[in-house]
Order: structure tokens, then sequence, then C-alpha cells
């Protein structure tokens, strides 16, 4: 079928679109595993290579995918084809390829629906006094979320239908305005909550582990895959969602100035999870190496009920964590949605509506098994994707299609030294992410 050209919707205003940017990537990954990382692996121990490759992953990597997405003014799929054309005079091969990172990026999304689910579910407990009233019953909070679990059919579709409504607005009215409410509104929050946290007794001991430098476990190459690992799928770089939302960037806009700016405010939130859940739980002597699920739903639950003021700190965080997973899924879904738009001539109102039709019977049938479904796609098909748009940007296209792409409304430009570390340095790390993860079962 012939492609046709759409009138693109885009992004109205610089900030909105670096919002977007850090919603997509401020997630569960920054509110339940960076905590836990900072924890098992002894503070400052894990941040300080984590540091060092946040800071290499969005001067290349993350450029890359934004410049990629808007200068070829497409998704996944037809800046692919567009790469493989002009190199190879053949947009087959690239379409073909693109493919890869479009069905990752739905699959993660329809099981982060799954995961918004239990969001949704435990947001509303918070507002209605059911996650107070279990109390400090382990069995019971724990039961609780083994349900949520297993069965959360009706929060699923709440879910889809949050994210619907939200998409089928379009990119300006829909995904730059949600997202100018809910991150302003997300960093306030936690703002309170560590403040209010700071004043608790016991909460030192959190904020003392935080900062513990163990000068042996720094030496551990373990601490560094895995703080590698969390940078890279923290930064959102797979291939598909910072391309898509690349394409509907204005071209005098600085990338490199965005992809900073999406960097820093990442980080920023993640840390902010660490001095939220790390002093909290020491307060009430609880394990900081409490992994998984099991701590934002069981012993997150407990913490809040042990706190004074529990059942409103409850609501503020799960209120946190809604406006983390709803920016999120808009961004994983927005890349189907994208892709049905460019090859099939659907308005947006019919792609939307397919696509989370679609999420949601699938996300209803994989319940049982999301923990299962993620680890495939965060472990193969997620550094894949980013491995596969690294080599089509920087490989494929070219140094002089790639600085093209980047410079385009840069203040103070790139040169040799960005090109030459992403074409061998970073899609060296997402090869290395790609291998590392299938034999750690997952590193980020």
């Amino acid at each position: 079928m012939k492609e046709k050209n759409l009138k693109r919707d885009g992004f109205q205003s610089k900030w909105g679109f670096i919002l977007a940017c850090i919603g997509s990537a401020v997630g569960m990954g920054n509110i339940w595993r960076f905590p836990i990382l900072v924890s098992q692996y002894d503070g400052m121990t894990f941040l300080i290579p984590y540091f060092i490759f946040v800071i290499l992953i969005a001067s290349t990597g993350v450029i890359s995918e934004m410049a990629l997405g808007r200068f070829t003014e497409s998704g996944t799929v037809r800046a692919f084809s567009k790469c493989t054309e002009l190199r190879y005079k053949n947009k087959k091969i690239g379409e073909r390829l693109g493919i890869i990172p479009v069905v990752g990026s739905l699959a993660l999304a329809i099981g982060y629906t799954c995961v918004m689910a239990w969001i949704f579910k435990y947001t509303f407990m918070a507002f209605s006094g059911d996650l107070k009233a279990m109390g400090n019953n382990m069995d019971l909070i724990g039961e609780t979320f083994s349900k949520t679990a297993s069965g959360a059919n009706l929060w699923i579709v709440i879910a889809i239908v949050v994210s619907f409504f939200i998409m089928i607005l379009g990119v300006s009215k829909g995904i730059e305005k949600s997202n100018k409410i809910m991150m302003p509104t997300l960093f306030i929050l936690f703002v309170f909550l560590a403040i209010y946290i700071s004043t608790m007794k016991g909460s030192s001991k959190g904020y003392e582990y935080i900062f513990t430098i163990n000068k042996d476990l720094i030496k551990n190459p373990k601490v560094w895959i895995y703080a590698f690992g969390q940078a890279f799928f923290s930064l959102s770089v797979a291939g598909s969602g910072t391309i898509i939302y690349g394409s509907y960037l204005s071209k005098k806009e600085d990338l490199i100035a965005s992809a900073k700016n999406v960097a820093i405010f990442d980080t920023i939130a993640s840390l902010m999870a660490s001095f939220v859940i790390i002093p909290a739980m020491a307060t009430t002597n609880t394990p900081l190496d409490t992994g998984g699920p099991g701590l934002m739903f069981i012993y997150l639950v407990n913490v809040l009920n042990s706190m004074p003021a529990g059942r409103y700190l409850g609501i503020i965080f799960y209120l946190c964590v809604l406006f983390a997973g709803i920016s999120s899924i808009i961004n994983l879904y927005e890349s189907s949605v994208a892709y049905l738009q460019e090859k099939f001539n659907f308005s947006r109102e019919k792609s939307t509506l397919i696509i989370h039709i679609f999420g949601c019977i699938i996300a209803i049938l994989i319940q049982k098994i999301v923990g299962e479904w993620m680890d495939v796609i965060s472990i193969y098909v997620c550094p894949l994707g980013a491995g596969l748009a690294g080599i089509m940007f920087l490989w494929v296209g070219g140094k002089e299609f790639a600085l093209k792409a980047v410079n385009q409304g840069a203040k103070k430009p790139v040169g040799n030294f960005y090109f030459l570390l992403s074409k061998y340095i970073y899609v060296g790390a997402a090869l290395i992410a790609l291998i590392a993860g299938a034999i750690l079962g997952g590193i980020g």
C-alpha cells in the first residue's frame, strides 16, 4: 500500500517537548527499581557510575534518537526506511527492521498497562482509606497485592481509557498538555514528601546510607553493569518513543540542550524517589534491600501505615506514581499509533482506538505472566531497538547525515567527538546491554 503524507501534529513549545520526554523517561524504574539499586549497592557506590552512564547515554543515544525522528519527520519504521534508502536505495530493509522497536514498544506498553492497573487500584485505595485500614497486617497486604496482580480487569480498562482519552486529543492538546500538568505536579509532590520524611525520627539513617561509598564494592563490575542498565533503560532509549517524540519537534529547537534537560530531570526524579523511599523505610527498620513489585505494593504500604499522617502520605505517593506511569504509557503506545497513521493513512482517532482495544485485550490475557512478559521485552527487544536506531542513524545514515540532523537549531553544534562516541561507544553499549541482560536475566 502506498504511504501518504499526513499533516503532522507536533509540540507547541520547547518545554512541552522536554516535559513529554521527561514523562516518557520517568516511570516505575525511577520510583521502585532505582531506590532498590541505590540501597543494594551502598548508595553513592552505585550513584557514581550511574551518573557517568547517564551523561554518556544522554549525550549520545538520547540526542541521536531525537534527531533521527525530527530530521525524518517520521516514526521508527519510516525513519529507518529513509536511512536505508539514503545509503542502499532500498526502503524495505529499513521498514522491516523498524518494525522490531515498534512491536517492542507496543509489547512493553501492554505489560505496563497491567502495572498501571495496579497503580490505579492502589491510588483509589489510598483515597478511600482501604490501604490505611490494612494497618501493618503483612498477610492481608500481601494477599491484596496477589489478588490485584492476578486479576485486575476493571483497572486495566480504566488505565486504557485514561491513556486513550489523552492520546486521542493529539500531540499538542493531549500528550503535551497532560505532561505540562503531571510532571510539575509529580516533582512538587515528591519534594513535599521528601521534606516531610526528613523530619521523622530515624530518617537520618537512610540519608547516611545514600551517601555511603564502599571503596571495595565500587570495584565490582556488577555494580557498573547494573548502573549502566538502569541509566540505559531510565533514559528511554529503545528505538521508538524518543524517535516519535523527536519527530513532533520543530527544527528550530536545540536538541542537544533538550537531551541534557531530559537527563537532568529524569535523574532528579530518581534521586527524589530515593530520598523518599529509603529514609521512609529506615524510620520503620524495614530491610532496605527489598525489591521487585513487593516494594511498592506490599512493604511501602506497611511503612506508610506505620507513619503519622500515613493515609495522606499514601495518597500523595501513589499520585506521584500514577502520574509517572500515565506519562510513560502514552509514550509507549504513541509509536504504534503513529505507525498506523503513517502506514495505512488512518486517522489519529482510528489508530488510537485500534491500538488501545488490542492493548486492553492482551493486557487482560497476560496478567498472570506480566513479569515474564516484561522481562523478555526489556532484556531483548529494548536494547535491540536502541542498537538498531543507533546503527541506522550513525552507521547507515553516516556522519554528514547525523551531524546535520543533530545540529539543526543547536546553539553549540557538535562535531567529530559526538559522532565517534555515539557510533562506537553508544552502539557498542547497546549491544552490551543486550548480551549482559541475557546473561544476568536483566540489568534494568
